[in-house]
């Protein structure tokens, strides 16, 4: 199957110009797919992967480069309020789906790392538009071993309209990190529209309060999803996945959680991983599309050539686990998304 593939721009409610783009199968689409980039990342090209694989197995696909990220207007990677970025995507993606075209068609979320966040308060501002997300590496709590002191968040809080754009915050070089493939993590560092510096104060702060807000209302959670995580993922904790998979009221969901691999599921892994995990994204959409997902009962299974097989259940099934024992995965204490340590920030850039 074809893609075909455009551009455009469009300008939010403040006036900033911002970048959008869209991957169409050359047929009528059998549903629509938005994505939602991770914080320092960009749609048309770290995301090429997701939207051409997706166009090709027949779903229409659209991104948008938030605020200051990517090619869209904006001081690069400065994050006001995270609320902006939910309500320029809530409006975009609406407007697509209010396109006649489009009226009929089942529309599902696709978020990865702090896109998981921004998808989950989308879904959250209308919990009866959206037919399903796929959450990959999401942002959405705070891992409990990492979470800040209040009288440090207190301390920054004082600062922030004082010095809200300064890059102050102590940064860890998380491209290392999260893709394994030493070929595609030179890509990403290579990619001039992924912001690669220390973030800046008030969008550490910003980020900070979204994952405490969602992490108090994750049982706010209703449509079917999908969430996938690399075991060995290093930048998100996998248990952060596991407490939305465990507290969301959602009546179809789905964790699949994969032995070895690292936090870039759908781009830093080896050609085979990520061919694995496509399978199971298309085969979760491929099911979903068009069917009465309250009374969803899925088992998935799937097949891991390069890791062992994924650890994965949905709500209608008991977590079950390869041969009966969690695969041991080495982590490093405080190397997560907005993380910290003490008393220090560590925030990691590219997610």
């Amino acid at each position: 199957m074809g893609v075909e593939y455009h551009e455009e721009y469009i300008r939010n409610s403040r006036g900033v110009q911002l970048f959008t783009c869209r991957w169409l199968p050359f047929s009528s689409p059998k549903a629509l797919v938005f994505l939602c980039h991770g914080y320092g990342m960009e749609c048309s090209g770290f995301m090429r992967g997701v939207g051409t694989k997706l166009a090709n197995h027949g779903y229409a696909v659209f991104g948008i480069d938030y605020e200051g990220h990517g090619r869209s207007m904006g001081s690069r990677c400065y994050i006001k309020r995270f609320d902006n970025i939910v309500n320029d995507c809530s409006d975009f993606f609406k407007s697509v789906c209010a396109r006649e075209e489009y009226r009929e068609k089942t529309r599902f979320l696709y978020g990865e790392s702090m896109g998981g966040a921004v998808a989950l308060l989308i879904h959250k501002k209308d919990p009866s538009f959206w037919h399903g997300a796929l959450l990959v590496a999401p942002m959405c709590k705070i891992s409990e071993k990492v979470k800040p002191h209040p009288v440090v968040i207190s301390l920054l809080t004082k600062v922030e309209d004082v010095i809200p754009r300064w890059k102050i915050v102590p940064t860890k070089d998380v491209i290392d990190s999260a893709f394994k493939d030493p070929v595609r993590r030179e890509e990403v560092r290579g990619n001039k529209l992924i912001y690669q510096e220390k973030p800046r104060l008030k969008t550490a702060l910003e980020m900070l309060r979204t994952s405490m807000h969602l992490e108090e209302s994750l049982h706010e959670v209703t449509l079917p999803f999908l969430v996938l995580h690399g075991e060995a993922d290093i930048v998100t904790d996998p248990e952060v996945s596991k407490a939305l998979y465990e507290q969301a009221s959602s009546k179809d969901k789905t964790i699949k959680l994969y032995p070895g691999m690292w936090h870039g599921l759908t781009y830093g892994e080896p050609e085979d991983n990520i061919d694995i995990v496509f399978s199971d994204i298309i085969s979760w959409l491929d099911k979903r599309n068009g069917e009465n997902n309250d009374n969803a009962t899925l088992v998935e299974k799937s097949v891991c050539r390069a890791t062992p097989t994924p650890y994965e259940t949905n709500t209608k099934a008991s977590p079950t686990i390869t041969n009966g024992q969690k695969p041991q995965r080495t982590r490093p204490q405080a190397n997560y998304l907005c993380g910290w340590k003490g008393r220090r920030m560590h925030h990691h850039s590219a997610m």
